[in-house]
């Protein structure tokens, strides 16, 4: 989570382009906070005349596929708003520069996801935090998938959570 597939023109950004989208869209989710190792952007170039929308090639188009595993958006008006804060983020890459755009967000159930073999943690859990932390993917037991600050934690301190 989340896994960004932007599908854009033949030379549409520079390395250093997709570099800091890549930084941008990191700092965005790590607000969260979540692992910044969670954020995978993969950057696509379509010939001009392999992208059609509406039967018609489109040169300026830039199609981005958001799939989000680790969160869901609960409600409309916190979905309406992650969506305009998309929107935000990504105008400099796309209206600045005279393309058209289309964004979805697919929520994948988190259950069907795993990292190095691991399935992510629950969120704000000893184990997520230590993963935040370490910025890597590595085993949990049981106890580490309690809840930070959780009233009653049997067994779980500081120390033995990581």
């Amino acid at each position: 989570m989340p896994l960004w597939n932007i599908y854009h023109p033949v030379g549409a950004y520079s390395a250093q382009d997709k570099k800091e989208f890549a930084e941008k869209v990191t700092a965005m989710y790590s607000q969260i906070p979540i692992p910044k190792f969670y954020v995978v952007m993969i950057f696509e170039e379509v010939a001009a005349d392999s992208f059609y929308v509406g039967g018609v090639s489109r040169g300026k188009f830039v199609r981005l596929k958001l799939e989000h595993m680790a969160r869901t958006l609960p409600g409309p008006i916190v979905r309406e708003w992650w969506v305009k804060a998309v929107d935000q983020l990504i105008a400099p890459y796309v209206r600045d520069r005279g393309y058209d755009w289309e964004v979805t967000i697919d929520e994948v159930p988190a259950d069907l996801w795993s990292l190095q073999g691991e399935i992510p943690p629950p969120f704000e859990s000893h184990a997520e935090k230590r993963w935040v932390k370490e910025n890597r993917a590595s085993p949990y037991g049981l106890q580490e998938k309690l809840p930070v600050g959780a009233l009653f934690t049997p067994g779980v301190t500081e120390k033995s959570a990581g």
